[in-house]
């Protein structure tokens, strides 16, 4: 028998987590204590000591961590480790990742073949789930945790005395929740101090987001940037493309002065983002919250932490603003555990029912993940049960706002005390009336610097694009809108170097509308410090892309390929570019190289090898 269950997530995105969360649920049922954590959130030293441990992690990049795994990963690489230092750990391990990437679920692959290295016991074989099949992941998560389950009956036999509560039964809120009507005194301990003054974040004045006490144990300090950002100024919020355009891009300037982080080219500015107002006061009507009511959290399980960044006591206002993603569009677990306060009307609850079982799949699907509706819509369309859900159990429904990935569009030697990102503002239409929107661009978008001092929550993470230090190198850097963003911090790095041996592909609509940086780039070109290839494919009767000019400047790309061993950096939208762009790259190989389909492909896995060809992609 084991103590305890322990479950370990990589999670970008949230949807690691929501599965982890869901085995947490399913533990207290079964009367199981369970811990779940981010891995690097979690003192690995104790590892050796765990019996049982289950991993969930998503992929990011090219088959990169997630960025709350990786501290984790690099510690399973020590060398120094022992190959039986997990001999008495038995592990189960679930990827989830796009089959359309070419390194699927690369980061589950690794850790399941790391953790067995090291002397796991697998009590299941990897499973990974994938978002390209007709049902999800949750196709592969179902049988999975099913499975599991089984497995680990034989480390938690359920007690006798204490049959496992049922699936339609309510299991007490992650929180116990006080209103109170003045401002407590609150002891400062590890989980119970006073956290950062969330209010007014974008125009308070101070230059860091001071309140945060000393990190739980749980977070590893020397780690934990997400729960110690900085408050940057937002200096200018420009938009970049023509008023006429259809995207809004924007190129944000940050003054960072003070704050000692220090970046390179690749890497990101990660951002907290909040809801915007009028979100915020929707959300608070459609519930029938008073928004300056103050609550306090107490933990009612000692293994799930109070969130860091709400301060103690806050406003609802507040966990409306900051904590509570209600834009976002819910997962299946979000229907199961609405369906539990389904009890006043019968069409409701048979709906909600539906959408947890396999069989409605299908209809959650096209009710909810194509029209992209969100977790305030679906309220909205299921009156009765929001009426009766409990406020305590909006931490339980409702997923926190997770932080957004920004690339870095400036150098260091060029902007010194500034950060500037390149963002597309997320909006489009599905069959729903309202556009749909994305929390963290509409919010950056709505921000107005030239009215008055407002301050954003940053901090710096390391990004998957590697690019050599070397002045003498030859790079090729192909980036088709946003996805330039990297390339004109390299650029501006190189030309402190010196350095001439930069091409660029350059992608967009209109050289008119939205070809970023010309100003910056075509001098360049004019001196010789730059070759820059642009592509606009609405400017004339034929659709012209960036891999059409590769094909075009074939004879230029293969000198650089082929005598001056350049590097390739591919960024920008994941669906049909990169893979365009690589075949038009094989296709030079092809007829300039005169390199067979074999030889290609050998010549091809000697650039991934040595880091001579990085993808930076996103969906």
């Amino acid at each position: 028998m084991a103590e305890r269950l322990l479950v370990l997530y990589g999670s970008q995105t949230g949807t690691a987590q929501d599965v982890a969360e869901r085995l947490k649920r399913e533990a207290r049922r079964r009367h199981v204590r369970c811990r779940i954590l981010p891995m690097d959130s979690y003192d690995k030293a104790q590892l050796i000591h765990e019996k049982v441990a289950v991993f969930v992690c998503s992929t990011t990049g090219q088959g990169d961590e997630p960025e709350n795994m990786r501290q984790f990963w690099k510690f399973l690489l020590r060398k120094n480790l022992p190959l039986d230092s997990l001999k008495a750990l038995n592990i189960a391990v679930l990827g989830l990742g796009d089959s359309s990437y070419a390194k699927y679920n690369f980061a589950a692959k690794k850790l399941y073949r790391r953790l067995i290295q090291l002397g796991s016991t697998t009590l299941l074989p990897l499973a990974l789930g994938d978002d390209q099949h007709e049902h999800g992941p949750d196709a592969t998560i179902d049988p999975w945790m099913k499975e599991l389950w089984l497995k680990l009956a034989d480390f938690f036999p359920i007690p006798p005395e204490l049959p496992p509560i049922g699936d339609k039964t309510g299991l007490s809120p992650r929180y116990k929740v006080t209103f109170v009507d003045h401002t407590p005194q609150v002891e400062n301990t590890p989980n119970k101090g006073s956290r950062v003054s969330l209010e007014q974040v974008t125009s308070s004045p101070p230059p860091q987001w001071e309140g945060f006490d000393t990190p739980p144990q749980w977070v590893e300090s020397d780690t934990s940037s997400r729960w110690h950002p900085f408050l940057a100024r937002v200096v200018t919020n420009r938009r970049v493309t023509s008023e006429m355009h259809f995207q809004d891009v924007r190129l944000i300037e940050f003054d960072v002065q003070g704050s000692g982080m220090r970046h390179t080219a690749g890497d990101v500015l990660m951002v907290q983002p909040q809801n915007l107002p009028s979100d915020v006061d929707e959300f608070l009507s459609v519930m029938l919250l008073n928004a300056e009511q103050l609550i306090l959290l107490e933990q009612s399980d000692p293994d799930v932490p109070l969130p860091l960044a709400l301060p103690q006591p806050c406003t609802v206002r507040q966990l409306v603003t900051h904590h509570l993603d209600f834009m976002s569009v819910p997962r299946r677990s979000f229907f199961e555990i609405l369906g539990m306060f389904a009890t006043s009307d019968e069409m409701e609850r048979d709906k909600l029912n539906e959408f947890t079982t396999p069989e409605g799949q299908e209809d959650l699907y096209a009710y909810c993940n194509r029209p992209r509706r969100t977790i305030l819509e679906v309220l909205c369309d299921f009156p009765s049960t929001r009426a009766s859900i409990p406020f305590p159990f909006l931490f339980d429904l409702i997923p926190s706002i997770q932080p957004r990935a920004f690339s870095i569009a400036s150098s260091m030697e060029a902007h010194p005390g500034r950060i500037e990102i390149l963002m597309a503002v997320v909006k489009y239409q599905t069959k729903l009336r309202k556009p749909r929107k994305g929390v963290c661009s509409s919010w950056l978008a709505s921000l107005t610097p030239e009215q008055g001092p407002v301050y954003v929550p940053v901090w710096i993470s390391p990004g998957t694009l590697r690019f050599p230090r070397e002045p003498e190198k030859s790079v090729i850097m192909i980036g088709p809108g946003t996805g330039c963003a990297p390339f004109r911090t390299y650029v501006e790095e190189r030309l402190q170097q010196k350095s001439k041996g930069n091409m660029i592909f350059f992608g967009c609509r209109s050289e008119h509308a939205d070809f970023f940086f010309a100003d910056e780039w075509l001098p360049l070109e004019s001196e010789g410090s730059l070759r820059l290839f642009a592509a606009f494919s609405r400017d004339q009767g034929n659709k012209v892309y960036v891999q059409h000019k590769i094909t075009e400047q074939g004879e230029l790309v293969w000198k650089w390929l082929s005598e001056m061993q350049a590097y390739v950096f591919i960024a920008g939208n994941a669906k049909q570019m990169p893979k365009g762009v690589q075949d038009s790259l094989k296709e030079v190989c092809t007829k300039l190289g005169g390199m067979s389909e074999q030889e290609v492909g050998q010549f091809w896995k000697m650039l991934e090898s040595s880091g001579r060809l990085q993808l930076e992609t996103w969906a």
